[in-house]
């Protein structure tokens, strides 16, 4: 303890002497073993936490100081126990992040503007709190991984949960989904792929900027804010046609050949390159499918759809493994899958809207009529039929329509009595500093202050 009491104070007073040097008011309010929060640190997780719209209950003062404290224990033990993060996926969460400022803030100069520092900066502090945000979780997982209750254990759970505060499940549906784009005529992709030719011809003699035009006309809205450029992305967070040719440029003047993907096609301008990653600017147009191209897909999709509601033979699943082109859901005979939760049941709103008007009325197995809709992931409309598949009413959870519900209940209440021990038996074995003016505060955990 003699010895985590040196460190201690060796930490603070080099600190104080660098930051008087640096003529920057700042100071040390808490040490953790050996790891030091200063008020700037506090300072910088409170104006994060208001820019993104994030509500600290309590004292800010007194909240966050505890939060980075228990951060510092977990980051400790991932330490020890060799947890870390993968660094691609800390930069592709980086690089969304800092879009996401610019694209609310409104450039990079006001964004730079509001958190007082440059770009480089920012990210290199992103940087840190992404990849200690994922070395937490993947720690909290690995201490709790071996709570797997049985289902007598379940059972019993469910047993005490008193009657009022047994959670309702609200009406819930799964969904199978075939869909195909319209078929594009040949014309309208020359067209396209001439208008790029000419934007590349401008750029190339010097008649235009790429990010102007990008901005002027590019179909992929959120660059085309920023003038066409992606932010520093690897090569996996790209679709494979768009990444072959993009990690090939070499030249920032010269703008690469027509690409096309599932989402259009693109013209490519280098801006930087750093080690395995690559900034690049790019200008998409999207074929336009006339009206006449919708009514013929829909009359498609309207005789498949009456050859599976007549035919003893014929399934929607096969019906999806021939005709569909929805990469999400081919593979999975057309079921969808719930991003937020990652089942196959979803509440009403949680669907996109249309397939959500066809389902309402719909009973299980029935097929809808073919409809249009939009493709949020490609930004594009499709024709598409579904098929309701099955419908839950809301209802009272229950042991035997909602078992993986009530096991969730279980694992959630056990792994966070588990972490709260833990945090208890961590902060006994774990030198601990509080300046005295940041100790007057109800914690959460109340074992910071030893007597």
């Amino acid at each position: 303890m003699r010895n985590k009491v040196f460190i201690a104070t060796l930490i603070c007073l080099v600190l104080s002497v660098r930051l008087t040097a640096d003529n920057i008011i700042d100071e040390v309010i808490w040490v953790v073993g050996d790891e030091a929060i200063l008020r700037s640190e506090v300072e910088e997780e409170r104006l994060r936490a208001q820019y993104e719209g994030q509500s600290i209950q309590g004292d800010p003062y007194c909240v966050i100081p505890e939060q980075l404290a228990i951060q510092k224990l977990f980051l400790h033990q991932a330490e020890l126990d060799s947890v870390t993060a993968n660094e691609s996926t800390v930069s592709h969460q980086v690089d969304m992040r800092l879009n996401y400022y610019i694209s609310q803030i409104g450039s990079k100069e006001k964004m730079e503007e509001y958190f007082r520092k440059p770009q480089s900066e920012i990210r290199e502090e992103l940087m840190t709190t992404v990849r200690n945000q994922m070395i937490i979780q993947q720690m909290q997982q690995k201490l709790t991984s071996h709570i797997k209750p049985t289902p007598a254990e379940i059972r019993r759970f469910y047993n005490t949960i008193p009657a009022d505060s047994i959670p309702t499940i609200p009406a819930q549906v799964e969904v199978q989904i075939l869909s195909f784009e319209p078929a594009v005529p040949r014309e309208e992709v020359d067209r396209i792929k001439n208008q790029l030719r000419e934007f590349t011809d401008r750029v190339t003699s010097g008649k235009a900027d790429f990010g102007m035009l990008a901005r002027l006309y590019s179909e992929d809205p959120e660059s085309a804010k920023r003038g066409g450029e992606l932010g520093f992305v690897g090569k996996g967070q790209l679709v494979s046609e768009f990444a072959d040719v993009a990690f090939n440029l070499n030249d920032p003047k010269k703008v690469s050949r027509i690409v096309e993907t599932e989402y259009g096609y693109h013209i490519i301008q280098l801006i930087e390159k750093k080690g395995e990653r690559i900034n690049c600017r790019h200008i998409l147009l999207r074929p336009r499918v006339s009206a006449q191209d919708k009514v013929n897909a829909l009359a498609k999709l309207d005789s498949i759809a009456n050859i599976i509601r007549d035919s003893a033979d014929a399934t929607f699943e096969q019906a999806v493994a021939l005709f569909s082109q929805d990469k999400q859901t081919a593979m999975n005979a057309g079921v969808m899958m719930n991003p937020n939760t990652g089942s196959s049941k979803f509440e009403y709103q949680d669907l996109p809207s249309e397939i959500a008007k066809q389902i309402y009325a719909m009973k299980e197995g029935d097929i809808s009529e073919p409809f249009v809709m939009m493709d949020e992931m490609k930004n594009k409309e499709v024709c598409a039929i579904v098929r309701l598949r099955s419908r839950t009413d809301i209802h009272k959870a229950n042991l035997v329509d909602d078992f993986q519900v009530i096991r969730q209940m279980l694992e959630q209440k056990l792994s966070g009595e588990f972490i709260q021990q833990w945090i208890g038996k961590k902060q006994k074995e774990t030198y601990v500093h509080i300046d005295d003016n940041w100790k007057g505060c109800d914690f959460e955990y109340p074992g910071w202050i030893h007597d």
